[in-house]
């Protein structure tokens, strides 16, 4: 079996042990993908190529052309050398094609990428049954995965962070390799070789401003704090965050405030319940999370869920009114807290 797993990639991609074959790099993550390709490429052809030796195919290229892969397979490099194809956007109909080539033995070394293949499929079948393949899964990054990437990311440009900044910016990239590369390089361009980052120009360059705006708004209802609530609801209008949208996200945080409230009144700490959250709660609203889960009540989150969905129905029925009714509603939740 030529399936890679876990820190099997990471070496392969380091030192690819397969001049001549076939290696598929597939999974859910197309940024991945994409940069794992690349990344075999130049380990295999170095940093400037010769174009001669190097072939870039798309799927659609060989559908309209059944003898295109042939070709360039069997075509030497007219310099001699090495020679590879990339193909990409792949699906399971290049497998007997793919399968053909191989078994002819030609010195060309041939990377397929594509997208989630489940275990019966075609091309992963046949990456996975070669000695000569290899087989290279690209899942969404985790956190930890995330947050070295970040780390090299830095450490190679020589720049300085404040000490909260990395797991700051793990937090808002996600898991989507391509989003995090970009951010990461519009990071590394603002701050410059050797420059420093602190977590104003972190949440500046790749906060959503409307995300935080209406993270601010409910955690400001939620805690009883008007005036708070108050400048967050003008930086939410700043924003141009959607009245609709609001009201979505605050009848789904005391939902969850609920959901979370149901764990404590069963045993579990504040702590243990936020640790394990899902979708996971940034470091810097813990504080505000945790108060109030001491402030509610699972009959007071029942209201106030209640509350919220009325102000929906009342705001779809008459748009024109929508903001006026999400702030009263809103407003009146923020009092229920502050009477807390």
């Amino acid at each position: 079996m030529t399936a890679l797993k876990g820190r099997d990639i990471a070496k392969f991609l380091a030192a690819p042990d397969l001049t001549h074959g076939f290696v598929l790099v597939y999974g859910p993550d197309g940024g991945l993908v994409s940069e794992n390709g690349g990344l075999i490429v130049k380990r295999h052809m170095g940093e400037t190529p010769d174009p001669e030796a190097l072939i870039n195919l798309q799927m659609s290229e060989i559908d309209a052309d059944a003898q295109r892969l042939g070709i360039e397979a069997r075509t030497p490099s007219l310099f001699g050398g090495d020679k590879l194809i990339r193909i990409r956007n792949a699906s399971n109909k290049l497998a007997p094609t793919l399968a053909e080539l191989l078994d002819e033995g030609f010195p060309v070394l041939i990377v397929v990428e594509s997208g989630d293949l489940k275990p019966g499929d075609a091309l992963r079948k046949l990456a996975e049954a070669r000695k000569d393949a290899r087989a290279l899964p690209c899942y969404a990054d985790n956190g930890q995965a995330v947050d070295l990437l970040i780390r090299q990311t830095f450490t190679e440009h020589n720049i300085r962070t404040e000490p909260d900044v990395v797991p700051m910016l793990r937090d808002m990239l996600g898991n989507d390799r391509q989003i995090t590369r970009r951010e990461l390089d519009k990071l590394v361009l603002f701050a410059g070789e050797g420059g420093n980052l602190t977590r104003e120009d972190v949440t500046a360059l790749c906060g959503d401003n409307a995300a935080l705006a209406i993270d601010a708004v409910v955690d400001a209802i939620g805690t009883g704090h008007a005036g708070r609530f108050d400048e967050a609801m003008t930086r939410a209008s700043a924003a141009g965050t959607d009245t609709q949208r609001l009201l979505a996200v605050a009848l789904n945080h005391f939902s969850r405030l609920r959901t979370m409230r149901a764990d404590i009144d069963a045993g579990a700490s504040a702590n243990q319940v936020l640790s394990r959250a899902t979708p996971r709660i940034h470091f810097s609203r813990k504080p505000a999370m945790e108060q109030q889960l001491r402030l509610w009540t699972d009959t007071g989150l029942a209201a106030a869920c209640a509350r919220l969905a009325e102000a929906v129905a009342q705001s779809r029925k008459t748009t024109a009114l929508a903001p006026a009714i999400a702030r009263q509603a809103m407003l009146a939740i923020c009092m229920a807290a502050a009477r807390r």
